[in-house]
């Protein structure tokens, strides 16, 4: 696959009300997403995952770095932002609060067409997008109104009407956090076959591994506004690196062999992260004593912690407790 998305040295900060310092949201991130694959950027409330998404389509302002989609630096101005939104879809995480009450979904999904001047007729559009999310038939759904239909089904109006505009790269912000159990797996579902019919790129944003385990190709794992492990889904589910990686794995169903870790604390306040590994006032290691037994506690406390990639690139963890294989 060939690369559609590039972040390099992302940084998105703000000054901090009534505290000193500053709030460091996205703290260095540097990231790839390639064409036709599915992204899981998986981590706890707060640690920067949103914020990240929404700097890629310009809703949040990058303080430094940079981001190159489709080969072309995204560049900051106002027309050329509205381009890449055409090409850039965010779907969120509350269909309710993503819907016009006062607009039918016929409406809803025309809105990107005439926002952005779509050629073709509109009906034919918004029907076909409306079927390929599942809303069959379409003329059915047309002249309802959000409170007429189920929450999967306003998840799914949203999902046209990011489809419509034909997209390169869909940015989920957790899709599914707000619907019933019993359809979460609909939603992931149709996920995955817009990406292997399409072959649309997706960055699911999401606390929730198991949302990983389902439709992943890629897992890039999020502490306190930085990248701690990335990799292949299948090797990361199976064998985690990180400490945090493995605490949040150990609570998914699915990971019915791992011994659950709960981790002690909060997420440390962005505008005060700790000293050398930010993770260290509440990894398992420091706190069994293992970090000690291994030599790295003073390095755990002191010295900051990078990404560190494998020979082949595709798996890169940060820890002072991990070397990866063949690194030498």
């Amino acid at each position: 696959m060939s690369e559609l998305l590039r972040l390099a040295g992302v940084h998105v900060t703000y000054q901090s009300s009534g505290r000193s310092g500053v709030v460091r949201a996205v703290d260095g991130i540097d990231l790839t997403v390639d064409r036709g694959e599915v992204l899981a950027l998986v981590g706890e409330s707060g640690c920067g995952k949103t914020t990240l998404i929404r700097a890629i389509i310009g809703l949040e302002p990058m303080t430094s770095g940079s981001i190159v989609f489709d080969g072309a630096t995204v560049a900051t101005g106002q027309r050329e932002l509205r381009r890449l939104r055409r090409r850039v879809q965010m779907i969120f995480q509350d269909p309710t609060g993503a819907l016009n009450p006062r607009a039918t979904i016929y409406e809803a999904v025309a809105e990107g067409i005439r926002i952005h001047g779509l050629a073709g007729p509109e009906p034919e559009l918004v029907a076909t997008a409306l079927a390929q999310a599942g809303l069959r038939p379409p003329e059915r759904y047309m002249p309802r109104f959000p409170h007429e239909v189920s929450g999967g089904q306003r998840q799914r109006v949203l999902i046209a009407g990011a489809m419509v505009l034909g997209p390169q790269l869909l940015l989920a912000d957790e899709p599914v956090a707000s619907l019933d159990a019993s359809v979460r797996g609909e939603i992931l579902a149709l996920m995955r076959v817009l990406v292997d019919t399409t072959g649309i790129s997706i960055v699911a944003v999401t606390h929730d591994l198991g949302l990983a385990w389902n439709i992943a190709d890629r897992i890039a794992v999020m502490y306190l506004g930085r990248i701690v492990e990335v990799g292949d889904a299948e090797e990361v589910l199976a064998d985690p690196l990180h400490p945090y990686t493995k605490a949040l794995l150990s609570v998914v169903p699915e990971a019915d062999r791992m011994e659950q870790q709960i981790l002690v604390g909060e997420t440390p306040d962005p505008a005060n992260v700790p000293s050398g590994c930010r993770f260290h006032p509440r990894c398992p290691l420091v706190a069994s004593g293992e970090a000690e037994r291994l030599g790295i506690i003073d390095r755990c406390r002191s010295v900051d912690v990078q990404l560190v990639a494998s020979p082949g690139g595709r798996r890169s963890v940060a820890c002072h407790a991990v070397r990866l294989p063949n690194d030498g």
